[in-house]
């Protein structure tokens, strides 16, 4: 088969896998040349080496980001920080792709996801504990569908989540153990503002009051 035939195929293979079998033949170049070319073989051996160290890390990498868990840990590095400007929460991008609010949720921190995908908002059994949100006895538990399967989830409500310039009061949300420590805003969330938008990588929330000043948290 010449090099030509094989060009297609190449193109199919995974990028990961290409780079493992390119580490692979240097290092096993440079086994075949240590002998007459000591430095050289040993340092073809080790370039082969560190870019298979390196194909392992980011296979790792995707592997863990399956799990909802690990998107509970990415704000913790280097998120960036929602600011208020022009009477509008911005919210830059992480670097994973999402969009994560720092918010009070009846006076304690917690982190959330913003999914555009979610029909209600959702708190972790830690979270809620933290937060001191409860089940609501009255309301029967839900099915919902994760990542890890079907769950059982039990709704609540949320007297006050506020962050930037937006407050939300009596919000519904459901509490579920299932989301390794994930929180989510969702579209029952963000139907409360009067506009949100994503422009320039940057996602912007307008709350339905007006401010009296930057920072200071309204209604919406």
């Amino acid at each position: 088969m010449s090099l030509i035939d094989l060009a297609p195929l190449l193109r199919a293979m995974p990028p990961l896998l290409l780079v493992s079998l390119a580490a692979v033949a240097v290092a096993f170049a440079g086994g075949l040349i240590r002998s007459r070319l000591p430095m050289t073989g040993a340092l073809l051996r080790g370039v082969g080496n560190l870019a298979l160290i390196g194909v392992l890390v980011l296979a790792a990498l995707r592997f863990v980001r399956i799990d909802p868990a690990f998107d509970a840990l990415v704000p913790q590095f280097a998120m960036p920080v929602q600011r208020v400007a022009g009477g509008e929460t911005r919210v830059p991008l992480s670097a994973d792709g999402h969009y994560w609010i720092e918010a009070s949720v009846n006076g304690t921190t917690q982190r959330f996801m913003v999914d555009t995908g979610a029909t209600i908002s959702a708190l972790s059994a830690e979270a809620a504990r933290g937060s001191d949100v409860k089940p609501d006895p009255l309301r029967l538990p839900v099915l919902v569908r994760t990542a890890n399967g079907t769950t059982q989830a039990h709704l609540a409500n949320v007297e006050d989540l506020r962050f930037g310039n937006v407050v939300a009061s009596d919000l519904d949300a459901i509490i579920t153990g299932s989301t390794g420590g994930l929180n989510v805003l969702g579209m029952n969330f963000l139907a409360r503002l009067k506009s949100w938008r994503v422009e320039d990588g940057v996602l912007i929330l307008t709350p339905r009051a007006a401010t009296g000043s930057p920072g200071t948290n309204s209604p919406s």
